[in-house]
């Protein structure tokens, strides 16, 4: 019989009012001071505090009030409110103002309080609400009357809570919009025939019932008023184990797809003799979960027999605590394979769950396994075969090493025909060759995540599958030595977070298919320019250690639509200022984490600023621009200096150049000594040659010995040009006299003997130049082409010719000294000649 309900809790009373508060709020003497402050504190303790704790959004829309110890409901908040949540608080009571005022509230969370009370007119200006969370708290009665406003209700759930009957009142059937709802708590331990008869009419999509944690009684029928996609059942039938016949007997014909059982035996494990589980073939459901409880392999071995004749084609054993029967019941060993789309197995300390029945044959009609956490180290051969029907097989979360999962000695030739999917991730793998051989004989092995391991430290050569085409290698220990281990078939490649510090560019020129390439969180140092990757659409290089990018980078990449290339160090210049200007103009490739995370690194000026906002000069990386403004530059500037080369006889000095080089240079040289036929030559104009030749030459050529002197109308040998007698003679003179007067500067010819002279001055030494100033000239006045002329005579002694006759005999005295001693030309060939090295 079941026992009487307790009489309800008395609702706790209204803290009083505290004798110091008034309703002015003014202070009672004769201790205002201390009373005053008392009230402040008892106020805020009583959840009047003159400011909402609580976060509100920009649009008031959204109120955030979880988790701040509030005793009631704020006062103060926006009536526009659509969303509040005062979860995680210390409630206790929901009052007829609480919420009053909010006329477009959607969604309220009061879950996690201590809530004992709502008044039958808390929500009576809620009529939008369609979302209603009320789970553990004290409530001793369904508040129907409280709900009975909320006509657009979805979803409810008032479950974990302390009442003592889940028998709905007619309240409930007005709430046809209701979709979800959850009831129950730990005091529930009767569930009564007619507890949800209000619901026959009601289409949910969930129905969640939680009780007691033995449940005592369960009364025949009162599943059948139920209308529902999804049923969650959270209670326990150690005592009642015979309850659960019953239970599906009552969900026979109901448009029942799920099926959840938690805790279903939370204490013992079941030894009975019947089936728990007649009556599961009778019903529609598709997936069936069993989540915590405890399971033996009698227990489990029922279980799968009647999912054998079911239509559940999904199976889930969660977090089960799995142990051997004492007494094993062997009839129908090998009977128990049903066909399933999905088998879970997930969360199990036990790996015996594997082969409870002493073989794999239960998983031998399985089209997607999962071995999730099972704490599992090894495969033994016969399970594969098991496994033939296969075809995602995810055995992540375990403990598998490369000698416990490929075992040289099994026959894996065929042993998975099916399989298209396998996951190894978070095992204790560290060769990546063990994986490819282990899959390598499977013919249709498509997808493979080997994730979450040690793989790809070691220098090794692979041979995969052919059909491979995605592999996931995140979180390993990839190098550059790994890409020769990688398959060249892929489509996708996943190496982020691998502590990869360079690319192997080998790998994808041999590597045509690939479309995806996922880079993230490595230590890549550079982008190389040669990268060709021609069909990739998809890259992914953010969080490395590269710091330059360019319009080359990805240039052999023509189909990348997609790029994520933030977090890294990046050096903010125009390379990559021209490389985001591009993209933009172009559109591809799209920029997916752009501008986040995107901050420059270098130059130092410049650190963590965001690279969205570098802004180089405008000229600075405009090169079409730069270049113009160079070439208009430069045309200036050749312009000027043209001009400025008129202004200063600078063609002149050009054709001075080109003659001394025409006769320097246009004719064979045979030897590279310089032979002296002349003690001087001597360059004058043509108004002094009487001079010359009656002063000059006279006292010269009539001295004992005699001075050999070279003249131009005299020595010139006829017939060649000008500038090679010129130069010659200069070169075959071991002096150079310069007769300088007002006609000598007026003379083209004087002007290019003094250019001639000044070159082989500054090769052998100025001492070679005397200089004879007839007339006074004045330097500072000389044309600008006689610069040369000037320098010399500021800087070097020169002779100045006597118009005294008593000065004469010295001036030819210190003449013959500069000249030296007329014995010193030795002959040679019938010519007094000295030979001097060209080079001295």
């Amino acid at each position: 019989m079941p026992l009487p309900a307790p009489a309800p809790l008395p609702p706790p009373a209204a803290p009083p009012r505290p004798p110091c508060c008034h309703a002015g709020g003014h202070a009672a003497p004769p201790t205002a001071g201390a009373r005053g402050v008392w009230c402040l504190v008892l106020l805020a303790l009583a959840g009047d505090a003159a400011w909402p704790p609580c976060r509100i959004d920009a649009d008031n829309e959204t109120g955030l009030c979880k988790g701040q110890d509030l005793l009631r409901v704020p006062r103060g908040l926006p009536g526009g409110l659509r969303s509040l949540d005062l979860s995680y608080n210390k409630l206790r009571e929901i009052t007829a103002g609480d919420f009053a005022g909010m006329t477009q509230l959607r969604r309220l969370d009061l879950g996690y309080n201590n809530i004992s009370r709502i008044a039958p007119d808390a929500f009576l200006s809620n009529l939008l609400l369609e979302h209603l969370r009320l789970f553990n708290n004290s409530l001793h009665h369904i508040p129907a009357l409280a709900l009975q406003p909320l006509v657009n209700l979805r979803w409810l759930d008032m479950s974990n809570n302390l009442y003592c009957s889940a028998a709905l009142g007619s309240v409930f059937g007005e709430l046809r919009r209701l979709q979800v709802l959850s009831l129950g708590g730990p005091l529930l331990r009767d569930i009564s025939r007619g507890d949800f008869a209000v619901l026959k009419d009601t289409a949910l999509q969930k129905f969640a019932i939680k009780s007691a944690s033995s449940l005592r009684r369960y009364e025949a029928g009162a599943f059948s008023w139920l209308n529902t996609t999804e049923l969650w059942c959270d209670m326990a039938l150690d005592e009642s184990a015979a309850a659960l016949p019953v239970m599906l007997r009552d969900l026979r014909g109901k448009p029942l797809d799920y099926l959840r059982f938690r805790n279903l035996f939370e204490f013992t494990y079941y030894t009975g003799d019947a089936d728990p589980f007649a009556g599961l073939a009778e019903l529609q459901i598709t997936k069936l979960v069993f989540y915590r409880g405890k399971f033996n392999e009698n227990l489990l071995r029922l279980a799968l027999l009647n999912v054998q004749r079911s239509r559940v084609r999904d199976l889930a054993l969660v977090a089960i605590d799995f142990a051997r029967s004492p007494r094993w019941n062997n009839s129908g060993v090998g009977a128990a394979a049903p066909r399933l789309d999905r088998l879970l197995l997930q969360d199990i300390s036990n790996p015996d769950v594997l082969r409870f029945d002493w073989t794999f044959t239960w998983l031998s009609g399985v089209a997607a396994l999962s071995i999730i956490n099972v704490n599992f180290n090894y495969v033994p051969c016969d399970a594969w075969g098991e496994m033939r029907n296969v075809e995602a097989l995810d055995i992540s979360s375990n403990r598998l090493e490369d000698g416990y999962i490929y075992n040289q000695r099994c026959h894996y030739q065929g042993v998975m025909p099916k399989l298209e999917s396998f996951v190894l991730a978070s095992n204790q793998l560290l060769r990546l060759a063990v994986v490819a051989a282990l899959t390598r004989t499977w013919p249709r092995l498509a997808r493979l995540d080997a994730s979450h391991n040690g793989l790809g430290s070691l220098q090794e050569t692979c041979q995969w599958s052919p059909a491979l085409r995605w592999l996931a290698l995140h979180h390993n220990r990839v190098t550059a030595g790994t890409f020769g281990c990688l398959p060249t078939t892929l489509e996708y490649l996943d190496l982020s977070y691998s502590q990869l510090d360079r690319l192997d560019m080998d790998y994808f020129t041999r590597s045509p298919r690939l479309r995806e390439l996922r880079l993230s969180g490595n230590k890549i140092k550079f982008i190389p320019s040669e990268w060709r990757c021609p069909r990739l659409e998809v890259l992914t290089v953010d969080g490395n250690s590269f710091g330059v990018i360019n319009r080359g980078s990805f240039v052999n990449m023509p189909r990348l639509v997609s790029l994520a290339a933030g977090n890294n160090p990046y050096h903010c210049t125009c390379d990559l200022y021209l490389f985001l200007e591009e993209t933009r103009r172009r559109g591809r490739p799209l920029l997916a984490d752009w501008p986040h995370n995107w901050t420059c690194y270098h130059p130092e000026p410049l650190l963590d600023t965001a690279v969205a906002a570098y802004a180089p000069r405008p000229l600075e990386c405009d090169v079409p621009a730069l270049v113009a403004v160079a070439a208009a530059s430069t045309a200036v500037a050749v312009a000027a200096c043209a001009v400025l080369c008129w202004k200063l006889d600078a063609g002149w000095y050009l054709r001075a150049t080109y003659r001394l080089v025409r006769a320097k240079y246009g004719r064979r040289r045979t030897d590279t000594v310089r032979r002296c036929s002349y003690h001087a030559f001597i360059s004058y104009s043509r108004a002094d040659a009487d001079w010359v030749r009656q002063e000059l030459l006279h006292r010269l050529e009539s001295n004992t010995p005699p001075y050999r002197l070279c003249i131009h109308e005299r020595d010139f040998t006829p017939g060649r040009w000008i500038i090679d007698n010129i130069v010659e003679n200069i070169e075959r003179s071991a002096k150079v006299i310069f007769v300088l007067s007002r006609s000598f500067v007026d003379s083209e010819w004087c002007n290019y003997e003094l250019y001639f002279a000044h070159q082989r001055a500054v090769g052998l030494g100025s001492e070679d130049v005397i200089l004879v100033v007839k007339e006074p000239i004045d330097a500072w006045g000389l044309p600008r082409r006689f610069a040369r002329l000037r320098k010399m005579l500021g800087s070097k002694t020169y002779l100045e010719w006597p118009h005294e006759l008593g000065r004469r005999p010295f001036f030819w005295l210190q003449l013959r000294s500069l000249l030296g001693s007329p014995g010193e030309l030795g002959p040679s060939a019938g010519e007094e000649e000295t030979v001097v090295d060209a080079t001295t």
